[in-house]
């Protein structure tokens, strides 16, 4: 059984260039615009791991990862995370924890521009660590 995979960005281009990447290697993607939509599918999908980029309109990556936390989503705690986005790791992690006092607790970062090898690397790597691979 493949991996199924929430990829959350307001980019239409990466969500488009992100699926097809994966797809063609055997992943079910599903998709989502901001984080608001992204958490509504996670409890649809219960996906195996989830994409996220930081910076969207109406709920971004931080606040996703800090709803995440609250313990009425625990059940959702055990998935994987990779960070997508632009602003270099260190000032993200930064400012998630100036932000909440929290360390930005995710199973990977990737940069913008996406090198897809690196992504299927990361992804391959990391649920393969969750046991879904």
């Amino acid at each position: 059984m493949s991996a199924k995979i929430l990829v959350v960005d307001d980019d239409p281009d990466i969500l488009e260039a992100i699926s097809i990447i994966l797809e063609a290697n055997g992943y079910e993607v599903v998709t989502a615009r901001d984080g608001l939509d992204g958490l509504a599918k996670l409890k649809e999908e219960k996906p195996d791991l989830m994409i996220l980029d930081l910076l969207m309109p109406r709920m971004d990556g931080f606040e996703v990862c800090k709803e995440l936390k609250d313990p009425r989503r625990a059940k959702y705690a055990h998935i994987p995370i990779i960070i997508l986005s632009s602003v270099r790791e260190k000032a993200s992690q930064r400012r998630y924890e100036l932000e909440t006092g929290l360390q930005l607790d995710v199973d990977d970062y990737i940069e913008k521009p996406i090198e897809h090898n690196i992504l299927l690397e990361r992804v391959k790597k990391i649920l393969q660590k969750a046991g879904e691979a």
